[in-house]
């Protein structure tokens, strides 16, 4: 059966900008065009059964492309103590105590709680080991910090792990001490922090699943089609190959794999590296140059402001194995996306992919990513034109931090992150994404985040940064496409690719700017078929 959507608005996000009538058949786009068009394809199609969708007046787009979050983190979750909101140390206890109170936790089982930042709440810091013990000395407890690269745990956790005064720092993070002592605070940064997880018991493989259900129908409600798992590791692994085995997934879900530990996952499932096995597939690796910019561990060419005069955050390897992962990832094919927030590690990676692309070898159209880019400079925006080099922006940076930005950098430097217009004027492919589990994948919001370039305290960024909604648009659906090697069926509405759709209730090309995170997502279509629907 063929459907053919008329009567609203439809963005192709290709040569004609936009169409009168679009038809869909077999899970493919058949027919974009005019009215006449379409009877015309009707006519010469007269056997197809044909079914009309009355779009009455709203407006159809390509499905939404992630291009970069973490779908089974976010999965995790699902059921933890949700900390996004708490603007209190008081707060957030009660909020732990209460979910142990009304979960019935057991006595010795982790307490887990998410989303907490440290910049918006009333202390301005971290909270202490003696203040989660305060909630719960029975039960071991670990809060992570919005970004994900740091959290606390009480002392029941700190046991737990056995990290106690003799413990060194790992490389690549800090264990927090107490003043004048090497008793751990509680506080752990970057991989001191990541290792928390190697000593918590696994949940019941079934809930794994299903919470994996419902972290879909999420990205679904967004309008999102394609989802990426940023950094894949053996216990994601068997998660997502089971849901794929399982014919559980309605997105298309590509897996970057943890390249410095887990690279065996990309070698044993040759199947899923060459291409999507039931919705899934392997799309290369993952490696962290750096830390997070609120979070003050994003590497920098120049210090930030306020404390050490001469802190500049730090690497996570030096050049030489950068350089090697860099090699190994190029001569093998495997599309490499690098987390770089600071522009000292975003240096780094410019160079390793310069000096390996002087050796020759890779592939002809390799496409490496750098994930965030938030402060890059223009220089180096110029030098990753010619290699090809995505910059994926999480561009919401400048509503939900861009006042941290202002106080850790200065405003010279904070009015530049996410530099979309730079990357576009040098001509370098870049992308929108929410890096969700730290925020939601409202892809809606991010367009009104690129758009007007505001902060929560009502600071507006470099307006010349600024970009239409079209421009905007196409990080989020063409360009998206072109990052993951997928441009030819996905990422605008044309014939011979997948009918991934959207509905949206007003026109984005139409509505105010300061309006565009209210438009509401009605209906999202993978391949033809209806996997969400507003309620």
């Amino acid at each position: 059966m063929a459907v053919i959507y008329k009567n609203g608005t439809i963005i192709t996000m290709a040569g004609n900008p936009t169409a009168e009538a679009l038809i869909e058949k077999d899970g493919q786009i058949v027919l974009v065009g005019s009215l006449k068009q379409a009877e015309a394809w009707q006519k010469e199609h007269s056997e197809e059964k044909m079914e009309e969708r009355d779009l009455a007046g709203h407006t159809l787009l390509p499905g939404f492309i992630d291009s970069h979050s973490h779908i089974s983190s976010y999965s995790a979750t699902i059921n933890l103590v949700h900390l996004d909101d708490v603007v209190s140390i008081a707060q957030l206890q009660e909020k732990i105590r209460i979910f142990i109170q009304q979960r019935q936790v057991p006595e010795g089982t982790w307490v887990i709680g998410f989303g907490y930042d440290h910049n918006f709440m009333q202390e301005k810091r971290h909270p202490s080991r003696q203040e989660l013990d305060a909630v719960s000395t029975s039960h071991p407890i670990m809060i992570s910090h919005a970004s994900g690269h740091m959290g606390v745990v009480n002392t029941a956790g700190l046991e737990a792990m056995n990290i106690t005064e003799e413990t060194a720092d790992p490389e690549g993070g800090r264990i927090g001490r107490e003043a004048n002592s090497r008793q751990p605070d509680g506080y752990l940064e970057e991989t001191a922090f990541t290792m928390s997880a190697r000593v918590m018991g696994a949940p019941d493989p079934q809930q794994i699943l299903r919470q994996m259900e419902q972290a879909q129908d999420v990205y679904l409600s967004y309008g999102i089609t394609t989802v990426q798992d940023g950094i894949t590791k053996s216990a994601e692994w068997k998660m997502l190959s089971t849901m794929a085995k399982q014919r559980r997934f309605k997105v298309d879900v590509v897996s970057y794999v943890d390249m410095k530990d887990h690279l065996f996952l990309l070698t044993e499932n040759p199947d899923y590296a060459h291409g999507y096995q039931n919705h899934l597939r392997i799309g290369g690796v993952k490696i962290f140059l750096d830390g997070s910019p609120q979070g003050r561990t994003a590497w920098m060419s120049e210090p930030y402001l306020g404390e050490d005069p001469q802190y500049c955050g730090y690497p996570v390897y030096t050049d030489a194995q950068v350089e090697a992962f860099v090699g190994e990832a190029m001569q093998n094919g495997w599309q490499l996306l690098a987390h770089c927030n600071g522009d000292a590690a975003a240096q780094q990676y410019i160079d390793a992919i310069s000096k390996q692309s002087q050796k020759g070898g890779g592939p002809d159209d390799w496409r490496p990513v750098m994930i965030h880019a938030q402060l890059v400079r223009r220089d180096q925006l110029k030098a990753m034109a010619p290699l090809k080099l995505t910059a994926s922006f999480f561009t919401a940076h400048s509503w939900y931090w861009g006042d941290i930005h202002l106080r850790n950098f200065g405003r010279t430097r904070a009015e530049n992150i996410s530099p979309a217009r730079w990357a576009l004027e040098e001509g370098v492919n870049f992308t929108f994404h929410q890096d969700t589990p730290v925020i939601l994948p409202d892809m809606l919001e991010t367009l009104q985040c690129a758009c007007q370039r505001i902060t929560r305290n009502g600071v507006l960024l470099n307006q010349d940064q600024c970009l239409s909604v079209e421009q905007a648009l196409k990080a989020i659906t063409i360009n998206a496409a072109w990052q993951y090697h997928e441009e030819d069926r996905k990422g605008s509405l044309e014939v011979g690719k997948l009918a991934d759709l959207v509905i949206l209730d007003r026109s984005p090309l139409t509505c105010p700017a300061d309006q565009l995170k209210t438009i509401r997502v009605l209906e999202t279509i993978k391949e033809g078929a209806t996997v969400y629907r507003h309620p």
